[in-house]
């Protein structure tokens, strides 16, 4: 019993240590080395993508093209989680400068990656010139490309898309298959 007085004795001046401020900093300390300790680096390399994804796909005609004012046609070469889009423009009116209209078709590019979650089909790109390197000033569209598809189906080789910001519907179809081999970043 005596012992035990004595340590507890000794404990008393580490009471006064354990204040609201002190244990703040315990507790923040504790879940700093809870989440530092669940954290681990991902690999430095590219993800795998969608197996279903991975291919050449053109858009080989627009429904109601000879209906709309201004219409694109979409080609996407889809490798790993990489996208690479050529848009090609068909436009009756000119919204640019005489320079750029090239007679109402042109062309563009896009590089990105993309993602997919249950039906949903999301890109986020770059626009960039012919050879897929960052376009800072030019004609037409400048910087990023970000859109979101919804799959309305799919087969071994067809993709039908909606964009979610127009409506429009996409009919691609797959000129040939790609196998995913994943670089390092």
């Amino acid at each position: 019993m005596l012992i035990l007085k004595r340590k507890i004795k000794k404990l008393k001046p580490f009471r006064r240590l354990i204040t609201i401020r002190n244990y703040s900093i315990l507790t923040l300390a504790f879940w700093f080395l809870l989440f530092y300790s669940a954290c681990s680096l991902r690999p430095n390399i590219q993800e795998k993508g969608v197996d279903f994804m991975q291919g050449v796909w053109n858009e080989d005609s627009v429904a109601f093209s000879n209906k709309l004012s201004n219409y694109t046609q979409h080609h996407f070469k889809i490798t790993c989680d990489s996208v690479y889009i050529d848009f090609v423009t068909h436009s009756k009116v000119n919204f640019y400068e005489d320079s750029c209209y090239n007679n109402g078709v042109w062309k563009e590019y896009a590089k990105g990656v993309y993602s997919i979650r249950n039906d949903t089909l999301f890109v986020g790109a770059t626009f960039t010139h012919a050879n897929y390197k960052q376009k800072i000033s030019g004609c037409y569209h400048i910087g990023r490309y970000d859109k979101t598809f919804l799959i309305k189906k799919h087969t071994a080789d067809s993709l039908f898309l909606e964009s979610l910001s127009d409506q429009r519907q996409i009919k691609l179809s797959l000129k040939g298959k790609i196998t995913c081999v994943q670089k390092e970043l």
